[in-house]
């Protein structure tokens, strides 16, 4: 029964932040690899950053130097710290926890940024 559930999205103005959490259950976290995606209308879902049990991190060029994902063993959670949010980055944001026998999604959280 794994479980993933996002919060933390919402209307921003371009330039602004916010910061999206996800919150697991279910599932052995130290062992899990976390990840966020995205979707936005029209487009294919994207991976926009990574970080692995050792917590190395991965991001999409086009969040690269912008945002920041982190995780916190304690609370069973990951964060994507978004900075200087561009119109682009308006999308459906989705956590990912991927383990040996799961690879699992929660329902997602929109963030919408007007210019």
């Amino acid at each position: 029964q794994v479980q993933l559930v996002e919060s933390g999205g919402g209307l921003v103005q371009a330039g602004g932040s916010l910061r999206l959490s996800c919150a697991a259950s279910g599932i052995i976290f130290s062992a899990s690899a976390m990840a966020w995606y995205r979707q936005a209308p029209g487009k294919q879902r994207e991976l926009v950053a990574t970080i692995t049990t050792g917590g190395s991190t991965y991001y999409a060029d086009s969040v690269k130097g912008r945002f920041a994902i982190s995780r916190d063993s304690a609370k069973n959670t990951v964060y994507l710290q978004m900075n200087s949010l561009q119109p682009e980055d308006t999308a459906v944001y989705y956590c990912n926890a991927r383990g040996y026998l799961y690879n699992s999604w929660g329902q997602g959280t929109q963030v919408t940024v007007s210019s």
